[in-house]
């Protein structure tokens, strides 16, 4: 018993002198919703004799420790757990990483013939979405490749050099950053040859996207064609409609004329009586002076 409780003042007198040990400071980025590792020095489980990571997270704190005599300790109660490799080295295992994951995680360890101090700043990394297209501005063709939506941002490059481009990064409140560059291509040039790179942390590799040609034509016949076929609309309505004013004001007219006609035929009836008559009073004015 007398011989236990050296050991565990042997081991508070270790990890307090590891607390004040200069720690080594490391960095690292974790992708979004991947399980992760984090390693506290390269010493195995058989050269242990105490290890605590103490984690400063963004909603909570807390701490799992490893001791030799199989006391062990975990408040963090979120799936996180000390683990090792079958080469009997020691990790710290967090399934799924996600935001609240984000923080500071501190590791101590104590060894045969020392101690170990580390102070981990980890991040969260999120793959950005990814689209190209064409754009126009005035009369140019404009080249546009799109990241969105990552954490950090995006580095976008392209294939063609020598003209006129622009990139612009903007970032949310939440963090995510979107990235837009735009590149401007003669006229004359063959877009088909046209691609945009991406990199990201999240990927080993760089992505490359080709610009969507079919897209800068639906944008052109509905942009540059709505113009001239609204006007060709309006003249037409203007040609029709002037049209059809021509012809009701013809039937109109028609109209008037044909109810004037029947009194220009009576006139043409009564003209001819009227002249008979007077004939026949002149007659009869010569018979009564030739009685008297």
């Amino acid at each position: 018993m007398k011989e236990m409780k050296l050991v565990y003042a042997a081991i508070i007198f270790l990890v307090s002198e590891a607390w004040s040990l200069d720690q080594v400071f490391k960095y690292s980025s974790l992708k979004l919703g991947r399980d992760a590792n984090l390693t506290c020095g390269d010493k195995t489980w058989t050269e242990m004799m105490f290890v605590i990571w103490k984690l400063r997270l963004k909603n909570k704190d807390c701490d799992i420790a490893f001791h030799i005599d199989g006391q062990n300790r975990n408040t963090c109660n979120d799936g996180k757990s000390l683990q090792n490799t079958s080469e009997a080295q020691s990790f710290l295992f967090i399934p799924n990483f996600s935001f609240s994951d984000v923080g500071i995680y501190k590791c101590e360890s104590v060894f045969s013939g020392g101690a170990e101090a580390y102070s981990i700043n980890v991040s969260i990394t999120v793959p950005p979405k990814l689209s190209s297209w064409l754009d126009w501005k005035g009369n140019k063709m404009v080249a546009v490749c799109k990241a969105e939506g990552g954490i950090p941002a995006a580095n976008i490059s392209w294939s063609h050099t020598g003209n006129t481009s622009t990139v612009e990064t903007r970032d949310s409140s939440d963090g995510f950053f979107t990235v837009e560059s735009r590149l401007e291509l003669p006229t004359d040039m063959q877009t088909e040859n046209v691609s945009c790179a991406i990199s990201h942390l999240s990927w080993e590799h760089e992505e490359s996207l080709m610009i969507k040609i079919e897209k800068a034509g639906r944008a052109f016949s509905w942009v540059h064609l709505a113009i001239p076929i609204s006007i060709a609309f309006f003249l037409g309505f203007l040609f029709f409609g002037q049209k059809k004013l021509v012809k009701l004001r013809r039937g109109q007219e028609s109209v008037v004329s044909s109810s004037k006609s029947p009194q220009t035929d009576d006139v043409e009836e009564v003209e001819p009586y009227a002249s008979y008559v007077q004939r026949v009073n002149s007659i009869y004015n010569s018979s009564l002076d030739m009685f008297t």
